[in-house]
């Protein structure tokens, strides 16, 4: 994979502060040459992810909208919710719900960096939120997300399992 890290300045798009935030991702300008060398699919995919986390920082969508309805989740690792989920009901189900009934209010991401190559866009991003339990929950992220045409058919997801397993852990749905 070319390490090209690219930002939504080269896409055009804003990114304006939102209630609670207590940050504003702005992945760094990059060259006219550097844009250029990505296709238009790269720069659609690219700008579809970023909608879609601004979305989710705005607390009125999110990137899992881009799923498509088979597309398989696989949360490396050994937290407790680590394994393949095929298709977007199963993630959504026995991953989504149950920890966002654990909080508060969803998590609301950070971005640090995106990155893109081919049909997969690589997200590296930070999240957090309140637990029901009324302790903060914190974790760091990296997705690999793969499209086809405008969906996400494959994520293989990175994570901080202590992280993760101590909200699963304490808290219950």
């Amino acid at each position: 994979m070319r390490p090209i890290l690219t930002t939504l300045a080269a896409l055009t798009l804003a990114l304006t502060a939102t209630p609670g935030v207590t940050a504003v991702t702005r992945v760094p300008d990059i060259s006219a040459t550097q844009a250029s060398s990505h296709t238009d699919a790269e720069l659609r995919n690219l700008a579809a992810v970023q909608t879609a986390f601004d979305a989710w920082r705005a607390g009125t969508g999110g990137p899992f909208d881009l799923l498509a309805e088979d597309a398989v989740w696989t949360i490396t690792g050994r937290s407790d919710a680590a394994g393949t989920y095929e298709g977007k009901a199963a993630f959504i189900d026995r991953v989504i719900a149950p920890f966002n009934a654990r909080m508060i209010a969803g998590i609301r991401p950070t971005i640090r960096s995106i990155h893109v190559d081919g049909d997969t866009v690589i997200i590296f991003f930070d999240a957090s939120g309140m637990a029901h339990d009324g302790l903060p929950y914190d974790n760091t992220y990296a997705w690999f997300m793969t499209f086809s045409g405008d969906r996400v058919i494959r994520v293989s997801a990175f994570y901080d399992s202590l992280a993760f397993n101590a909200l699963w852990r304490r808290v219950q749905p």
